[in-house]
């Protein structure tokens, strides 16, 4: 590996507001509540190869109307891959019944709120924070701006970036979608991936408990 992530270690910053693993308590700012019955998703090993890999040079729209290219930015980032944040007023593509379904993607928005809630303790650890989906750029700057998101979007909707890492993908509605995965970088480098992340709206948390554990590597 060609580094480390130097974080002040210790009891995690974010435990007083939750109880047991994951939490057991619901911000007033996590989201939308999942249904109890999805189905849980299972590690297939579509993540397998992406240790170690160097993230190409590749650059993407992001919500924040630039061009960002994540090869080249140096430090600690973490990156969320996801299927796509849907609209409140609209259904997911294929209908909500079968996206329900579909293992793993169901959950965008409450992952997001999630993250944006522990933001403020990401930046204290020195790490930034991204999300890539395969949402046309649009439709990333309608969920920022409405959730208020402050980390940037970015739109990998013709797979420029996802077709170089292999990312998982899956279908519904004739659009395709990537797999739910949670990318740990330093310096360009993917460190640690995690994948299934399932539930969603916990990932920030499992995030943080992993960044503050100092049990890295």
């Amino acid at each position: 590996m060609a580094g480390r992530l130097t974080l002040v270690h210790g009891p995690s910053p974010h435990a007083v507001h939750r109880s047991g693993r994951y939490g057991s308590s619901v911000s007033p700012h996590a989201g939308p509540a999942l249904p109890a019955d999805l189905p849980v998703p299972v590690d297939d090993g579509a993540c397998d190869h992406l240790r170690g890999r160097l993230l190409p040079d590749v650059e993407l729209p992001a919500s924040s109307g630039e061009a960002v290219s994540l090869g080249r930015l140096l430090g600690s980032m973490v990156v969320v891959v996801h299927p796509a944040m849907g609209r409140p007023d609209q259904e997911p593509s294929g209908g909500l019944q079968a996206w329900n379904a579909i293992p793993g993607a169901r959950g965008c928005t409450p992952q997001a709120c999630g993250y944006r809630d522990h933001h403020a303790e990401l930046m204290a650890l020195g790490i930034r924070l991204v999300g890539l989906s395969t949402q046309p750029a649009h439709e990333q700057r309608e969920a920022a701006a409405r959730l208020g998101l402050p980390f940037e979007l970015l739109s990998d909707s013709e797979l420029a970036l996802s077709r170089r890492l292999r990312l998982p993908t899956f279908e519904s509605g004739g659009r395709l979608f990537l797999r739910r995965a949670t990318l740990i970088v330093l310096d360009g480098r993917i460190e640690r991936v995690f994948y299934p992340v399932f539930p969603p709206d916990r990932d920030a948390e499992r995030v943080l408990d992993w960044l503050t554990s100092g049990q890295h590597w």
